[in-house]
């Protein structure tokens, strides 16, 4: 009997619009969340970040997460951390990765209540580092989604590596890459992907793979149907190769299996090669050496995060403290990885969604600016600022002319 863990990630981002929300709810969330109630044998983790369960109810969809509560209180679904506005973990400051973390589960208990309680844990696309762990173990998770290609000793198809996390340790389950990627870009059938796992024919293995929530009815259509549902189908009958095939919640996975010792995963997300991995290139889509825009973006961000952190140490007066928590409030969401992923050209490319997360970046360099003008921080500290402004409009300037730029063929 091999067995099945599945991980869905839900996911938009905090410049989304409403008429995209809507499209991905009805194409997306609602005929797959309507499919995995129809079957009892669903096991799957589920992973929302908190921009979306707070963007779900402000606009509207809380059946959304009602469907998803129902499906977790019925034990056919556990809810899994990850970073609020989702951020990737590995390049933000440590500060901002601890409140990124804590963020999401204080929200996500608020619109879930009693529900959310999650042991587990998906760093935003994957992308990992060893830094990251401990700020995971801190807020009580005890297992972490990793992408296969950080897996960088033999492969556990029968144990669960674990790796240290400060005076703590997480469970590390590595996502099945190929099987994963097989789904996500239809490259098989519900039929053929239960024969696959049932050919092992061994009790002893497992099988993890995750993707983009949105894969199922908005990216492919009818997918959550064609495959999720045929798939979930078959294992509820169990006849023939589906016989040889349960699924398991992730959590369960992590606990029925057997230890196989430490392991330190490899820099890397979901979307690293080999090649990516022998190019000392870990985060391809987001901060790739020679990606001029990437660099360009990185140093802004660097501006406001500095500026910031020199905000907070001189706002000691009333108006000063207001823009500091302004710069602050915006900070979060200005670091979401969706900006940074539209100027991969890997190919993929988007400048009014980069543009939508530099005004957010901007908002936070602005007001953390006005805080510091109006403290009373002394002058060479304001002077440095003005030359910390000068500088990060430069940065400004040369990240929209490259948007100006003919779109690449």
């Amino acid at each position: 009997m091999t067995a099945w863990a599945q991980l869905l990630h839900f996911y938009q981002p905090p410049t989304q619009t409403h008429d995209v929300l809507r499209r991905v709810v009805n194409e997306s969330y609602r005929p797959l969340l309507r499919v995995l109630l129809t079957h009892p044998n669903t096991r799957v983790a589920v992973n929302m970040n908190a921009v979306l369960s707070e963007m779900l109810v402000e606009h509207g969809y809380s059946d959304v997460i009602e469907s998803l509560r129902e499906l977790v209180d019925s034990g056919r679904a556990e809810l899994v951390g990850s970073g609020r506005f989702h951020p990737i973990l590995p390049l933000i400051p440590a500060a901002e990765r601890e409140r990124s973390i804590r963020e999401n589960a204080e929200v996500n208990e608020r619109i879930f209540g009693k529900t959310w309680r999650p042991s587990g844990f998906f760093p935003p696309e994957m992308c990992w580092s060893q830094e990251v762990a401990g700020a995971i173990a801190r807020q009580g998770h005890r297992w972490v989604a990793l992408s296969g290609i950080a897996c960088g000793a033999e492969w556990p198809v029968g144990t669960i590596y674990r790796m240290r996390a400060g005076r703590a340790s997480l469970a590390v389950l590595f996502r099945d890459d190929v099987r994963s990627d097989r789904i996500s870009f239809r490259r098989t059938s519900a039929t053929e992907f239960i024969e696959d796992l049932a050919e092992w024919g061994d009790e002893t293995r497992y099988v993890f793979t995750a993707m983009d929530a949105e894969t199922f009815g908005h990216h492919l259509k009818h997918w959550e149907d064609e495959f999720l549902g045929e798939v979930l189908g078959a294992l509820g009958r169990g006849r023939g190769a589906a016989s040889g095939v349960t699924m398991l919640l992730p959590s369960d996975v992590t606990q029925r299996y057997p230890q196989a010792g430490f392991i330190e995963p490899r820099p890397s997300s979901w979307s690293t090669s080999e090649q990516d991995i022998d190019e000392s290139n870990p985060y391809p889509l987001w901060k790739a050496p020679g990606n001029d825009l990437h660099a360009l973006q990185w140093d802004y961000v660097h501006h406001c995060v500095d500026l910031l952190a020199v905000a907070h140490h001189h706002a000691h007066g009333k108006d000063a403290r207001k823009y500091a928590a302004m710069a602050e409030e915006q900070l979060q969401p200005a670091l979401h990885s969706c900006q940074f992923w539209w100027a991969s050209r890997r190919p993929m490319w988007d400048p009014s969604m980069i543009h939508r997360g530099f005004l957010l970046l901007s908002a936070a360099l602005l007001y953390a600016a006005k805080s510091i003008a109006t403290s009373s921080a002394p002058a060479e500290v304001k002077q440095q600022t003005e030359w910390r402004i000068a500088a990060a409009n430069d940065i400004r300037w040369l990240l929209e002319r490259e948007l100006m730029k003919a779109d690449p063929v």
